[in-house]
């Protein structure tokens, strides 16, 4: 009897506490801003290296970014190397080649409160004519530097721009011009 009395004493008292809050569809979750814990940055290159396939008309480019600067070194004051290597297909291959003819890359640091100014423009321009060729198994590569950034930066977008030139024909001096884009965020080291 006296078991009983104190399992119901108990059920009494528990059901006076209400749902658990992961019970209780109204209730809000707990964001980070009240909680003091930072937003994470987001970042591209956070595991060493990234992948992007682009596609530009008929030419669809594979190309694989990555740093030998570690990202615990990417600061403000640091020089940020980015390098890319790129190789292309095209659809349909008829036997005509692709040339990328420029590659310019832009890199914009951006603070808590949002993008500050971008840094200049620098551009790798074929000095081949009509391009590099880069329809695959060849490739192109190349390593730009981000450079010194306002110290209240926390990441920096890095656009890049390709150009390309498709053959008409496989034995055509007519190309077609076909170009693409891309954009990396990386964090800076606090």
């Amino acid at each position: 009897m006296a078991a009983v009395v104190v399992a119901s004493a108990v059920m009494t008292a528990l059901a006076g506490c209400g749902p658990a809050p992961w019970d209780d569809p109204t209730a809000s979750p707990t964001s980070s801003a009240s909680t003091g814990v930072p937003t994470p940055v987001p970042n591209d290159l956070s595991t060493g290296s990234t992948q992007r396939t682009l596609t530009a008309g008929a030419v669809t480019a594979t190309v694989d970014y990555w740093s030998d600067l570690s990202m615990d070194k990417w600061t403000a004051s640091a020089i940020k190397p980015v390098t890319l290597s790129l190789t292309t297909t095209v659809t349909p291959d008829d036997g005509q080649k692709v040339y990328l003819q420029r590659v310019t890359m832009i890199a914009v640091p951006s603070s808590t409160s949002g993008p500050l100014t971008a840094l200049d423009a620098q551009t790798d321009t074929a000095t081949v004519s009509p391009g590099y060729l880069v329809l695959s198994p060849y490739s192109y590569s190349q390593t730009f530097r981000i450079g010194q950034v306002p110290d209240e930066t926390v990441s920096v977008a890095v656009q890049f721009t390709y150009d390309f030139l498709v053959q008409a024909t496989p034995t055509s001096t007519d190309y077609a011009k076909q170009a693409t884009s891309d954009t990396l965020t990386i964090a800076i080291a606090g």
